[in-house]
């Protein structure tokens, strides 16, 4: 089923209150930033395009490489910053020249569906995470 951008920001939401859990990616059990999308792309495509590599929370920063952006390049659709819309994948960097290390969906233009730990999946204002926003993704066949 081709899903639309509502029933993306639907599904983030239904991920409300799932605690954090580093690599875990189970509505209600336990998830990461990138286990949210990972769940979600599992309910409106299927299996996941491939296996999450092993990662530590220091990840991004040991390697020093864009991973994260890489596995969007590969399997989401790049949108620009500017342009991104409700439902549209958002990965954030900590700090200027870090590679992005930070995933959630966009619920509207003003709040982001994130797991992050001590919150678990929560919605919040986007805040601090504005100027940290690095790049904009959509899922693949969008309906209007």
């Amino acid at each position: 089923m081709r899903p639309s951008s509502a029933m993306i920001v639907a599904e983030a939401r239904r991920w409300i209150g799932t605690p954090y859990r580093h690599r875990a990616s189970l509505r209600g059990v336990g998830c990461d930033c990138l286990g949210l999308v990972r769940g979600i792309w599992r309910t409106f495509y299927g299996p996941e395009p491939e296996t999450a590599p092993l990662y530590s929370p220091d990840w991004a920063e040991a390697a020093g490489e864009e991973t994260l952006y890489a596995a969007g390049l590969r399997h989401l659709v790049p949108v620009a910053v500017e342009a991104f819309a409700p439902g549209d994948v958002l990965m954030f960097r900590w700090r200027e020249g870090a590679p992005a290390k930070h995933v959630g969906i966009a619920a509207s233009g003003a709040a982001l569906v994130h797991a992050h730990d001590g919150a678990g999946v929560a919605e919040t204002p986007f805040g601090i995470w504005r100027p940290r926003l690095a790049y904009a993704f959509r899922f693949p066949e969008i309906r209007a």
